[in-house]
């Protein structure tokens, strides 16, 4: 058997990271993206100090995985390894290569260190599959005592009442959506509960609802 010096290993190492780096984001990949980021998705600093782009993130419980995986075979092109179980909150975690593209997006979602709505956010939310991905990370169902959908809620209660009342604004304008704001634990969250614009937002997202998070939409 032949064995590889480790430095070689390192060199064929690093040689495929900087391919990675260099692929371009579809249109689909990024629509994935910018979903995620409004919902439970961060970027931050790659590990390694050679790199001065931002890796993208995401986590959810082990009951989720079959949405997780979906992610990775989406943004596979950008990632090194695929999913992997964090034990102690029996999560699992995707985690990419750093990318220029996040660099760029970590300006538009952040400020401070802390998650804004992006001034991209009229573009986001007209595109049905970065809102669905938003409704499968942060969004449920609401069902009334008989178990039937009466609503549907986005929880984005790590936005500002200004944020929410912007997001609530688009959903109108763009989508002739009626969203309230509603009061969750002292945090503002949207609600959809109109039954003509529950049915158009069901509409919006249906088709890009992967099966394992339809749950969510009923």
């Amino acid at each position: 058997m032949q064995v590889i010096p480790r430095e070689s290993k390192r060199i064929t190492y690093s040689s495929e990271i900087r391919a990675l780096k260099l692929i371009p984001f579809t249109t689909e990949q990024l629509s994935i993206v910018n979903g995620s980021l409004l919902g439970d998705a961060c970027l931050y600093e790659a590990w390694r100090g050679t790199s001065k782009n931002y890796t993208f993130a995401k986590m959810h419980s082990v009951k989720q995985s079959a949405y997780v995986d979906w992610v990775y075979e989406k943004l596979k092109p950008f990632t090194h390894t695929p999913p992997k179980l964090y034990a102690p909150t029996q999560s699992v975690r995707l985690r990419t290569v750093s990318h220029a593209t996040f660099t760029a997006l970590r300006q538009l979602f952040y400020r401070d260190g802390k998650k804004i709505l992006p001034e991209t956010i009229p573009q986001i939310i007209a595109d049905p599959l970065a809102v669905a991905v938003w409704f499968m990370d942060d969004g449920n169902i609401k069902r009334n005592t008989h178990g039937c959908c009466v609503g549907y809620n986005i929880n984005t209660q790590s936005f500002t009442h200004e944020e929410n009342r912007h997001i609530q604004k688009l959903f109108l304008d763009i989508w002739k959506i009626h969203a309230m704001l509603e009061n969750n634990n002292g945090y503002c969250r949207i609600g959809v509960y109109q039954k003509e614009s529950r049915e158009r937002f069901y509409d919006l997202v249906n088709t890009h609802i992967i099966p394992s998070m339809r749950y969510k939409l009923g």
